[in-house]
């Protein structure tokens, strides 16, 4: 089933936190103001007057090659390029490397009510962080019911139905020295196309809750090596009590995949019963995990050794 598409922002104020922006102009509320589009625009193209298929949306920024494209023309001509992008209600202006701007940009800006802040840092740079924070903050993203785990460097969700015992095994791999991430509640983001990125909501962040104990602060307890605030979500896990009549899988040939945000995630069901080792178990899956993504697939060795001893025996006859 596709999951419920919704459209997110973040305020210019938090983009202003985020990168130590020096403010040139404000507009008074500016702080509120909101972006909604995860790109961002270097308009050099708009600058020589080619406004076709123009996204004003994005934030504008202005590198070396733009200003320095501006510094060339006549302050008349300068003017009248700048202000022609102000006219397009622009969301934020950024001067990037410190560049020197005149007051009749600050007062262009002014005018139009724009955004106008500077960085010292390189333009690349600055590009490539802004993307990188707008595609987190605006990333489409669903909650689900679970526990996100990390496991040998792997993000391991938990899913299964109440009380087959989640929790428990997240905090005997807490004891095993391994961290969570969320419990119960695990807010997932799809931060670019292959990627999902699981976190938990702050107001239960660290909190776990164990039946017939209640909810203990696993970061207080165990101490800040046995959290961490955002994970990958690289495999999940199915939990569901073990069921005589069901086959599972016992050479692992075929990878199953759940599909969350459009991306297809390997997932694994473990039956659950007494006497099974659901920390061990699953510490075993993700290092197992980690091999396939480098290349190796037990099963697929297995079944190739297999294969040989039988075509070696039917040769020798």
């Amino acid at each position: 089933m596709k999951e419920p598409t919704r459209e997110y922002s973040i305020s210019i104020e938090k983009i202003e936190q985020e990168f130590h922006l020096e403010v040139l102009y404000a507009p008074e509320g500016y702080k509120e103001r909101l972006i909604n589009c995860n790109d961002v625009n270097r308009p050099a193209l708009q600058l020589a007057g080619y406004y076709d298929h123009f996204d004003n949306t994005r934030v504008e920024i202005l590198g070396k090659v733009e200003t320095t494209y501006l510094q060339s023309l006549s302050r008349e001509e300068r003017n009248a390029k700048f202000e022609a992008l102000l006219k397009m209600d622009v969301p934020l202006v950024v001067v990037t490397r410190g560049t020197e701007v005149s007051e009749d940009f600050i007062e262009l800006a002014r005018k139009y009510e724009t955004p106008f802040m500077r960085t010292d840092e390189p333009t690349s740079y600055f590009m490539a962080a802004m993307m990188a924070f707008l595609n987190l903050n605006l990333a489409p993203r669903i909650t689900r019911h679970g526990v996100l785990v990390e496991v040998y460097g792997e993000g391991i969700l938990l899913l299964g139905e109440s009380g087959v015992g989640k929790s428990e095994t997240a905090i005997e791999l807490v004891k095993r020295g391994h961290r969570l991430v969320a419990d119960d509640a695990v807010e997932i983001k799809r931060v670019s196309a292959k990627t999902l990125v699981g976190s938990a909501p702050e107001i239960i962040r660290h909190f776990i809750e164990l039946r017939g104990i209640g909810v203990v602060d696993v970061r207080r307890i165990f101490g800040m090596g046995a959290v961490k605030p955002t994970e990958k979500v690289d495999l999940i896990i199915n939990l569901e009590q073990w069921r005589q009549d069901k086959h599972y899988d016992r050479l692992g040939m075929e990878t199953e995949y759940m599909n969350i945000l459009d991306v297809n995630i390997p997932c694994l069901t473990v039956p659950v019963k007494p006497g099974r080792n659901l920390a061990v178990i699953i510490e075993v899956a993700a290092m197992n995990n980690r091999n396939k993504k480098m290349g190796y697939n037990a099963a697929q060795e297995l079944t190739q050794r297999i294969n040989d001893h039988f075509d070696q025996n039917f040769s020798d006859q």
